[in-house]
C-alpha cells in the first residue's frame, strides 16, 4: 500500500512539481493550498508525512503545524518544512512546534525524496 504525504503550500506550482516528483516515486499525494485547508485535510486521513511552506495566507506553516500536533491522530506525524525561509529564529520555532526537517526552496527532486525517504513513517 502505497505512503500517503500531505503538501500543504499556497505555490500552485511548487504543489504539481512536487506531486509529479512524489507520485513518481510512488506515494500518494494529497493536496492544500494553505494551512487552513490543510487543517481541514486533517480528517482522520492516514498521512506518513506531511510537508508543509512557512509564508501562506490565511493560516502560515508554524501554526498548521501546531495545530496538527494538537489533534492526537497526527501528533507523531513528521513533518518536513519545504520553504524560502531560512531564517534561524523561525527555524527554531518550527522545530519547537514538531517540524523535524527544514529544506530551502528551491530544491532538487532527488535531494528532496532522500530526505522523504528517511521521514516517512510507517
Amino acid at each position: 500500500m502505497a505512503k500517503t504525504i500531505l503538501i500543504v503550500d499556497d505555490s500552485m506550482s511548487l504543489r504539481t512539481t512536487l506531486g509529479i516528483a512524489l507520485k513518481s516515486a510512488g506515494y500518494d499525494v494529497v493536496e492544500a493550498v494553505d494551512g487552513r485547508d490543510g487543517v481541514s485535510k486533517l480528517d482522520g486521513r492516514k498521512y506518513n508525512l506531511i510537508i508543509s511552506d512557512v509564508n501562506m495566507p490565511n493560516m502560515d506553516g508554524i501554526s498548521f503545524v501546531k495545530a496538527a500536533k494538537a489533534m492526537s491522530g497526527y501528533r507523531f506525524t513528521p513533518v518536513l518544512m519545504l520553504t524560502t525561509e531560512g531564517d534561524a529564529t523561525k527555524m527554531a520555532e518550527g522545530k519547537a512546534a514538531g517540524v523535524r526537517a527544514w529544506v530551502i526552496k528551491p530544491f532538487q527532486p532527488p535531494a528532496l525524496l532522500d530526505a522523504v525517504s528517511k521521514l516517512v513513517t510507517a
